[in-house]
């Protein structure tokens, strides 16, 4: 007889003993398994005849971390090699693993799992972008237009770069909260309907919010410039407020308010000195 967890087993004769392995098979009767499925967009661009499809995967939650790309780390080690996706530091500062999580466009590091395994999570990757593999858009687009609004500190006081601190009081630093915290992973951008129809010459929500940034910034100097290039039909004009952007926002900021201030700014109804 062996004696494991105060319960008497009897071991057949024609069975050998193994204690370890009594203990592990007692301890997934008692837990059990909770499987939970996850349905994965794919794409691979080396089979173009091949259409995007979804693929499901079972995961055992009692196995696993407890947030979206836990699952998927888990999907790619265990499951699928093959599976492709962006991710860096897991703790929503990089903005890498963006992704579409239950029609709701998110960080993957830190969006939990739904623990109701009857529920099918589905993950896509970031709407209305063009997709390089499997989750992974292609940022280029996006990355262009971040950098056509010059984000970076102007300043033309004449005084030579790196002499002097550009000193502010910490009434103008408060500006910048809620601004400055912007990891740029998109998830607003690729939310917006007139970014959708339009992202080849609207900003978009990410981008523009950027661009107040530095506006507003009481150390640059290139207020008058910077608003002059958002004057065109699709820089700001082209928002109309329907505000998915601050709904989906990860980071819990607000970039519907950021470009109502800057048409604000356009029409003369505020200053930035205000």
């Amino acid at each position: 007889m062996a004696h494991i967890c105060n319960k008497v087993l009897i071991i057949p004769k024609n069975v050998a003993y193994n204690p370890i392995r009594l203990a592990t098979s007692s301890a997934t009767e008692k837990s059990g398994t909770r499987l939970k499925v996850f349905s994965v967009y794919r794409w691979d661009p080396e089979h173009p005849e091949k259409k995007p499809y979804m693929k499901d995967y079972k995961v055992d939650l009692n196995t696993c971390g407890p947030m979206v790309l836990d699952a998927l780390i888990k999907i790619k080690n265990e499951l699928d090699p093959s599976l492709t996706f962006r991710r860096s530091c897991r703790e929503g500062i990089c903005g890498s693993c963006a992704m579409n999580i239950g029609g709701t466009n998110t960080l993957a590091c830190i969006s939990a799992i739904d623990s109701n395994t009857s529920n099918v999570s589905k993950i896509y990757p970031l709407p209305h972008m063009y997709i390089v593999k499997d989750l992974v858009p292609d940022m280029n687009n996006f990355y262009s237009q971040y950098r056509s609004i010059k984000p970076w500190l102007q300043n033309d006081n004449g005084k030579p770069i790196g002499t002097e601190q550009n000193l502010q009081s910490i009434e103008d630093r408060k500006k910048l909260d809620g601004l400055y915290e912007c990891i740029l992973c998109a998830c607003c951008s690729t939310s917006c309907p007139s970014y959708w129809w339009n992202g080849d010459k609207y900003l978009g929500p990410a981008v523009l919010m950027q661009a107040y940034r530095w506006i507003i910034d009481s150390r640059d100097s290139k207020e008058a410039e910077r608003l002059e290039k958002l004057k065109d039909p699709y820089s700001v004009y082209r928002c109309h407020t329907i505000m998915n952007c601050t709904r989906t926002c990860p980071k819990g900021l607000n970039p519907g308010r950021a470009i109502a201030e800057t048409k604000r700014l356009l029409a003369n109804l505020t200053q930035k000195n205000a």
